[in-house]
C-alpha cells in the first residue's frame, strides 16, 4: 500500500511542503539543514580520530589563559540588561 511512491504523489507532498512553509524559507531551511549535515559529519569524523589516537599522558599546561569575558543578552537587540559574565573554571587537581 504505502512501497510505492510514483511522481503524482512527490509532486503533491512537494506542493504541500511549499504551502506549509512558503517558498521564501524552503531555501533557508535546505541550507540550514546542509550545514547542520555537515558539522554532524565533521563532529563524527573528531570522536572517531579522538578515539583512536591515545590522549598524551603529559601534565596539564598551568600556563592557560584565563577565559575571556562573554556577555549574555536577555532577548536580541536588549542591550539594557546584557552583563559581562566570567565564565566557570574546574579548579580541582584531578
Amino acid at each position: 500500500m504505502f512501497g510505492r511512491l510514483g511522481a503524482p504523489e512527490i509532486i503533491l507532498i512537494l506542493v504541500v511542503i511549499i504551502l506549509l512553509f512558503g517558498a521564501k524559507k524552503l531555501p533557508d531551511m535546505a541550507r540550514s539543514l546542509g550545514k547542520s549535515a555537515r558539522i554532524l559529519k565533521s563532529e563524527a569524523k573528531a570522536m572517531k580520530d579522538e578515539g583512536s589516537t591515545p590522549a598524551p599522558a603529559g601534565p596539564p599546561n598551568t600556563d592557560e589563559q584565563p577565559p575571556a569575558q562573554r556577555t549574555i543578552q536577555a532577548a536580541p537587540g536588549d542591550v539594557t540588561s546584557s552583563r559581562p559574565v566570567t565564565e566557570p573554571t574546574d579548579t580541582t587537581k584531578r
